[in-house]
């Protein structure tokens, strides 16, 4: 899986072509070439650790050690609770390298303004800024 990385991280253009095409800002400062590599590198990480999951988590029950009766059950639905999450986080982590690929990344979906470079680190596939976010969840 590394090579996929590897191959991965080689398909972005190089910094000077990224630069002069797509300016990449978060308020007052852009993002660097060394900062949307790191990024990059994150959630390509993030994208690995998610598929390796869902493949133990899809696995036949045979695979996984074997559970009888009510203990099964819970053991099956903790599996599909956490498939489903693993699929949504490895939705998104997908559309944060698609975004990143079109020159995209980094701005948030609701209000257009760049998501702050804090946010991205801790959160490299943040749809929305830390404040469209809130709003986000208080209307649940």
């Amino acid at each position: 899986m590394v090579n996929q990385i590897t191959e991965d991280r080689d398909a972005v253009p190089s910094c000077e072509v990224r630069d002069a095409v797509l300016p990449y800002e978060v308020h007052d400062a852009a993002l660097s070439c060394e900062d949307l590599a790191a990024l990059r590198e994150s959630l390509l990480e993030q994208r690995l650790f998610r598929r390796e999951q869902l493949s133990q988590l899809t696995a036949p029950a045979a695979v996984r050690a074997p559970a009888r009766g009510l203990r099964a059950t819970a053991r099956g639905e903790v599996h599909l609770t956490l498939a489903a999450s693993a699929r949504m986080v490895l939705a998104d982590v997908e559309a944060a390298l698609a975004r990143m690929d079109q020159g995209r990344y980094g701005a948030c979906h609701l209000c257009r303004r760049p998501i702050d470079r804090e946010r991205l680190a801790i959160v490299p596939q943040a749809r929305y800024c830390a404040r469209c976010q809130q709003v986000k969840e208080g209307e649940r």
